[in-house]
């Protein structure tokens, strides 16, 4: 017998699906618009390469996104009607599914939960003129307020923000373009600090960061394929929703913090850091605006979240366990741990990297169609995933020498002058996950597929 997520799945009719332009791209357009991708990206990128390099990687970070992870769940979710808990079932089992992808989805979205009310919280504090600082008491009660309101929205209303949440992609394109307008004049000035050049970390750290910042995105590729009509809107939708949507949300702000610097008017990098120095109202007002922008990132994340414990756990009611969510994403938003973002982006590479990369062996492997449930766990799958897992948190601090202390080795595992090409670890993981699932698959390690139910 199949469990009752698979048993239950009802694929998405042609009638209620739509183009490429009503759905998909403005959709992942609006996940890049989000303030949270670029707020710390030059930090690790325009701080070592010209802006250029930066660019450059953008570009091909796009495109990578596209073709690598999202291209092969969206394929599967457009030709089967089904999300991505149901067609992820052949890659890990009818029971390996309840965990990979299962709740790691939802245990995931907490942290985006958490990555979404902390910047909202700091950036409504920087608009009124407050200080903010995580563990004080203004901070704490406007991450509370926040956190809790829209995880109540995310789990009875989603409908509503949904509706509004295509025109509010505009509130952060816009802010995009009137910062750019304020710092052009500084960007033919920019030059990489004396001492910090490193073109390399600065491509590779581009990269590692649109990755991170999407490989969850990519393996939801198949909810988004699910309310596609065909290929054609499989490609369109990516590469306009992913692939465009990089470069602009991505460029815009490196843009003008290499401008900011040009012009003296900050040195920091941080994008908060360069709404700051252009001062006055206009800057309060962009605060609160990026904030308000990030209402349907934060409710949409509470909700995702919910559906997966409540799709995997169907025993506990789906109110009860967004809100039990948001309570731990709260608290890691106001205690300033959810402050991270660039660890926090390591790690969900790690975790989705090579389940998009077993995803898509599998999906290569059946002749680029879903072949169906598989029985149990499937060694192939959990297998690709572990040992992909293991090299995509490799950059992560302590993680080289916790490994050498536990093997005891006076010899460090990577010497130090390559620890920098340890970059992009997303990249790698998802490179390790196909190659895993195909030799394991080859080696009989896949289960047998199972049939759904006749409806399907």
């Amino acid at each position: 017998m199949l469990p009752d997520y698979l048993a239950k799945a009802v694929p998405n009719p042609a009638g209620k699906r739509a183009p490429w332009f009503a759905n998909t791209a403005p959709s992942y357009a609006g996940i890049f618009l989000w303030v949270a991708f670029y707020r710390d990206m030059a930090g690790s990128t325009l701080a070592h390469g010209s802006l250029g390099i930066c660019l450059l990687a953008l570009l091909i970070a796009g495109v990578l996104c596209y073709l690598f992870y999202y291209r092969a769940p969206a394929m599967l979710g457009m030709q089967t009607g089904y999300p991505l808990y149901v067609v992820g079932s052949s890659t890990f089992g009818v029971t390996g599914g309840y965990v990979m992808p299962g709740l790691l989805m939802g245990l995931l979205q907490i942290g985006w939960f958490a990555v979404a009310t902390f910047v909202a919280t700091d950036f409504i504090l920087k608009g009124v003129g407050v200080a903010s600082q995580p563990g004080t008491a203004p901070f704490i009660i406007t991450g509370v307020i926040w956190g809790l309101v829209l995880s109540w929205v995310g789990a009875k209303g989603i409908q509503y923000v949904a509706k509004v949440a295509t025109f509010l992609n505009f509130i952060p394109l816009l802010m995009l373009l009137v910062v750019v307008f304020q710092t052009a004049g500084g960007v033919a000035h920019y030059q990489v600090p004396a001492g910090q050049e490193n073109s390399y970390v600065a491509f590779t750290s581009m990269i590692a960061i649109v990755i991170g910042f999407f490989a969850t995105a990519g393996a939801a590729g198949a909810d988004f394929g699910m309310n596609l009509r065909n290929e054609g809107d499989v490609k369109w939708g990516g590469l306009v929703g992913i692939t465009l949507a990089v470069m602009i949300a991505g460029g815009l702000p490196v843009i003008s913090v290499a401008g900011a610097h040009g012009l003296n008017l900050s040195q920091g990098w941080d994008y908060a850091d360069v709404i700051q120095s252009i001062g006055g109202v206009i800057a309060s007002a962009m605060f609160l605006l990026f904030a308000v922008a990030s209402v349907p990132a934060t409710c949409f994340c509470a909700f995702i979240a919910g559906n997966s414990f409540n799709t995997m756990i169907p025993r506990v009611p789906r109110v009860a366990s967004t809100m039990a969510g948001a309570a731990v994403g709260i608290v890691l938003a106001v205690t300033g741990v959810a402050a991270n973002l660039l660890l926090f982006f390591t790690i969900i590479g790690a975790s989705f990297g090579p389940i998009c990369g077993a995803m898509a062996a599998d999906y290569i492997l059946s002749g680029r169609r879903w072949p169906g449930p598989r029985e149990g766990v499937s060694l192939a799958g959990y297998g690709a995933w572990a040992i992909g897992f293991v090299v995509g948190i490799l950059p992560l601090p302590g993680v080289l020498t916790g490994l050498q202390r536990w093997l005891q080795s006076p010899v460090p595992l990577v010497p130090e002058h390559l620890r920098a090409y340890l970059q992009p670890a997303a990249l790698y993981s998802f490179i390790v996950g196909f190659v895993v699932y195909v030799a394991l698959a080859k080696a009989g390690l896949q289960p047998k597929v199972v049939a759904m139910p006749k409806a399907a």
